[in-house]
């Protein structure tokens, strides 16, 4: 049994006077259902926060673990007795006569029947199902309950297109959150900065990921997400969108695609997806406004307007392994993440040194599990690891050739995939994007030497045996030296790619692939990148076909879809490139 201490007390009126028992009953009168006192302690840390709502103002009270909580209810006694002080004042200058006495209520925490020590230390005190009393109105303790610690709903809203809120739940799954969907109601004409009247919003949803209709055109939305964690139920969060719903573009590139892929892949198929998404920093130049797209509409080269049609594209492929190229950093953190976790999928980004953009895979969840990584920058892995010391020493013949390629800081992606239905299987996913200059082809030569040796050693040294799936925007046409290196494992010291960009940076070598030869799971198309200046086959999935086969090629949009609006980027389609998409299946 606890021993009893005096409680911190405050003057209240008499309407909020306890009854002031030494002990508290969960059978004693309570005014209504208890508000929440939401306690957030972990160890480790020297602090912990209470948070409860006192006299119609929230409260946030940051103290030390280890301080008596005797300390922390006189706290909430004093912000009472000064709140009260304030209002007294306040009234007597109104009607000049003197205002009732108040009398002093407790201020007590309970914990099972008995009032806690007030010497007893704060990381101790508080603890989950406790109740604080102040007068007649009582607290439940929620001890590290699922708190919704990041909110945020996109700034564009389109009819048609998914609405995927970002969300970080602390204590807590978000896979076990509830959540509800308003739309605000046509009748309410409230200035946008101004919160809607109490009964101005209609349900519409009750999903993590919310599609608006047409009927929702011209409608401000509003998410409610109750943060869970099994039975455990922490406060809802409500978070109103800023934008109202605005109509889609109609039909869009990928939409007859998405007819091969309404269902995921059945177990032991894969699907796989490589795309590069054009970052927003190339999107947004004057070049590209001017000279690389100046057919495209400038509001369909705005980020929060590609973006709503990247998410519906990925979504509909229902992919199990998406690799992405030209990746925003903003965009994999505040869209691409959150949209694809809410579809089932994880991921991991690599930025491209001195850029902004870079590689983002992405993997499901309920099928793979993330072994380990094994990133790289070509170039700087080129000089620092003896793997590569025999191509360093060939390309040490051409000077010019080699500081070209040491100022390259092109990555590669390397991701270990376990299979969670069958752990013995394992694959190893990479991805990358090579230079893009058209006379760059010895550099991409080289690149993907290093790429190729690092792969080989990645799988002996982590998963032996693993089969390989290598996604990119290789900036390579089928007849180049890159293609032909991959898909028959060598290329001559004659082919024209060794010098591509002049005699001077001319370094004419034998290079082998050290895999067998890979085979392109979507063949070659006649494009996958499709400008007003260029189109051509720059994108693929190369496989090892010992260990895989290709079980089904989604079909690139039709050259009328393409060209509708003359060429890519468009009001249709989000990226200048054409996302590749095909069902693999195990051999064995």
């Amino acid at each position: 049994m606890l021993k009893h201490l005096s409680a911190a007390r405050v003057l209240l009126p008499r309407c909020l006077l306890a009854s002031s028992p030494r002990t508290f009953s969960g059978t004693s009168r309570l005014l209504g259902r208890m508000e929440a006192a939401v306690v957030r302690c972990l160890p480790g840390e020297p602090k912990l926060t209470i948070s409860f709502c006192l006299e119609d103002s929230q409260k946030h009270m940051l103290r030390d673990q280890d301080e008596a909580l005797g300390k922390v209810l006189t706290r909430i006694s004093n912000t009472i007795a000064k709140n009260q002080a304030k209002a007294k004042k306040s009234k007597k200058k109104r009607d000049q006569q003197p205002s009732e006495a108040a009398d002093t209520a407790v201020v007590k925490l309970f914990f099972q029947g008995d009032e806690v020590p007030d010497t007893l230390p704060n990381r101790e005190a508080w603890q989950d199902g406790a109740v604080l009393q102040v007068g007649e109105v009582k607290y439940s303790v929620q001890r590290n309950a699922p708190t919704v610690t990041t909110a945020e709903l996109p700034v564009s809203l389109m009819a048609g297109f998914p609405v995927c809120p970002k969300l970080q739940v602390e204590f807590g799954d978000l896979q076990d959150c509830e959540f509800m969907w308003f739309k605000e109601n046509s009748t309410n004409t409230s200035p946008k900065d101004s919160p809607a009247p109490e009964g101005g919003w209609t349900q519409v949803g009750c999903e993590r990921v919310l599609v608006p209709s047409n009927q929702d055109i011209g409608c401000r939305l509003k998410l409610r997400c109750t943060p869970k964690d099994g039975s455990r139920t922490g406060q809802a969060k409500e978070l109103v969108s800023v934008a109202t719903v605005e109509a889609g573009p109609g039909v869009c590139t990928f939409d007859n695609r998405h007819a091969y892929t309404l269902r995921p892949a059945a177990w032991p198929a894969l699907r796989v997806v490589s795309y590069n998404i054009l970052a927003d920093v190339y999107a947004q130049t004057d070049l590209s406004k001017t000279v690389l797209y100046p057919y495209c509409a400038p509001y369909a080269l705005q980020l929060d307007y590609r973006q709503n049609l990247v998410k519906k594209e990925l979504a509909g492929y229902n992919a199990d392994i998406i690799c992405l190229q030209e990746v925003d950093k903003g965009v994999f953190v505040d869209s691409l993440t959150p949209a694809l976790d809410a579809f089932g999928l994880d991921g991991v980004f690599r930025l491209k040194e001195k850029q902004h953009e870079g590689l983002a895979t992405f993997y499901r969840r309920s099928k793979f599990r993330l072994l380990s990584h094994h990133d790289i920058m070509l170039s700087e892995a080129l000089t620092s690891d003896p793997l590569h010391s025999e191509l360093l020493e060939k390309l040490s013949a051409s000077s010019d050739l080699k500081d070209r390629i040491l100022q390259r800081s092109t990555s590669l992606q390397v991701s270990v995939l376990e299979d969670l239905a069958n752990p013995e299987r394992k694959v190893c996913v990479a991805n990358t994007h090579l230079y893009w200059h058209p006379k760059g082809g010895n550099v991409r030569l080289v690149q993907m030497g290093v790429a190729l040796q690092h792969l080989s050693q990645v799988i002996a040294d982590v998963a032996p045996g693993a089969p390989l799936i290598f996604c990119g925007d290789l900036n390579s046409t089928p007849d180049s030296g890159v293609i032909q290196l991959l898909s028959e494992a060598a290329v001559p010291p004659q082919h024209a790619d060794w010098s591509s960009s002049g005699p001077e940076e001319s370094c004419c070598m034998a290079l082998s692939s050290t895999f067998p030869p890979l085979q392109s799971a979507c063949g070659q198309p006649a494009y996958t990148n499709y400008v007003g200046g260029f189109h051509g086959c720059l994108d693929y999935i190369f496989i090892q076909p010992q260990s895989m086969q290709v079980e089904q090629v989604i079909p690139l949009p039709s050259h009328q879809e393409v060209t509708t609006h003359k060429a890519l980027p468009s009001v249709a389609h989000p990226s200048d490139h054409i996302a590749l998409v095909c069902d693999l299946l195990w051999n064995s």
